[in-house]
């Protein structure tokens, strides 16, 4: 048995001093890989949607910093020309703490260096070893996540979490190909996940193209679909979670979760420890992005509302933590999350052995 036989997607890629990034607007039609090659460029990529996912948006942002670092390179004041690009990529977009979380790094790796040759060197190294470790770390998640499960049924997940959310394997589908290739599922539900259908866009193709059955549905038969009985798991993925266990992810997580508990199923959020927002004590905190209201009233162009009608269009939501029954990271699992038991993995906060509700990885 193969674990990591699904495993086949890679969207983000660095190679010559310029990133390429599966341009996930296209999809499901089309494969296309966009070149980027300033910071300005890689801002408004995340902006509009070409990479999403909270890691994804971190993972490319700090590649946007090595292309500031190269385009600055024979400038005297390029620490002032790489500080602006790290503004720029640091207001693409406000949820995602993954954002934060890579370019406080790459800031850090950028003071540190002597002159703008060695910030080029130290950051695209940073950058190449943020990639690399998220993947494993991913590969780490997924097999806690997946031992969780009881073999027999179905999951339901929301959104898009796999490879296209992150540098590959993925957090919720992450748990998902590895339930999968372990035995532990015979399939995937995916909701459309409106407006953006990133569910029927980008999940159903990840799961057709490595050969996971997925069925999809509309938001509004989640609750018959749990009611049924088929589905033992709703495994999502988070933008960010806050100190409490509370979690900000796309926007219709929070009535699944509330769906869920009402039929006795179980709630499964997956997400990096990076994803954790210590400075967020709780998800009313937590800054939710509204968006352009033509996402809900038009549809490739087209007018689907009637005329003068408004919209209401948040990006996300957030689930209270005692909603969830479990916080799935690359180092472990939170059972019940509350503030204690997740202040485990403060940065400072030593190893998970011996807190309550924490299972630590080997």
């Amino acid at each position: 048995m193969n674990p990591f036989a699904s495993d086949t997607i890679r969207p983000v890629r660095f190679t010559d001093d310029r990133l390429w990034l599966l341009d996930q607007r296209r999809l499901p039609d089309e494969e296309t890989f966009l070149p980027l090659d300033d910071a300005p460029a890689v801002a408004e990529a995340i902006r509009a949607m070409v990479v999403r996912g909270a890691p994804a948006i971190g993972i490319t942002a700090a590649f946007g910093v090595v292309l500031a670092c190269r385009q600055a390179l024979e400038a005297g004041d390029w620490r002032e020309r790489v500080a602006a690009d790290i503004a720029t990529l640091r207001a693409s977009r406000p949820t995602a703490v993954n954002l934060f979380w890579a370019l406080d790094r790459m800031q850090a790796r950028v003071d540190a260096a002597a002159d703008a040759h060695a910030a080029l060197e130290t950051t695209r190294d940073a950058a190449r070893a943020m990639l690399e470790a998220d993947i494993a770390g991913n590969r780490d998640l997924g097999a806690h996540g997946a031992a969780l499960i009881e073999p027999g049924r179905a999951v339901l997940t929301h959104c898009n979490t796999g490879s296209l959310a992150t540098g590959g394997y993925g957090t919720a589908l992450g748990v998902i190909r590895a339930a999968w290739d372990r035995g532990r599922i015979t399939g995937v539900y995916a909701d459309e996940t409106r407006p953006w259908l990133q569910g029927s866009r980008l999940t159903a193709w990840e799961l057709v193209h490595d050969g996971i059955p997925v069925t999809l549905l509309c938001e509004g038969a989640a609750a018959r679909l749990l009611q049924s009985g088929a589905v033992s798991w709703v495994v999502v993925g988070a933008d960010r979670i806050a100190a409490n266990g509370d979690t900000a992810n796309k926007i219709g997580t929070y009535g699944l979760a509330l769906m869920a508990r009402a039929h006795g199923v179980r709630f499964m959020v997956a997400a990096p420890v990076a994803t954790i927002d210590f400075a967020t004590p709780a998800g009313d905190a937590i800054p939710i992005e509204e968006r352009d209201a033509a996402e809900v009233l038009t549809l490739g162009g087209q007018a689907v509302a009637a005329a003068g009608a408004g919209a209401y269009n948040p990006a996300f939501d957030v689930t209270p933590a005692g909603l969830i029954d479990a916080i799935v990271t690359e180092r472990g699992v939170v059972e019940n999350p509350d503030t204690e038991r997740l202040a485990a993995w403060r940065p400072e906060g030593g190893t998970n052995t011996g807190t309550a509700g924490i299972r630590a990885g080997s």
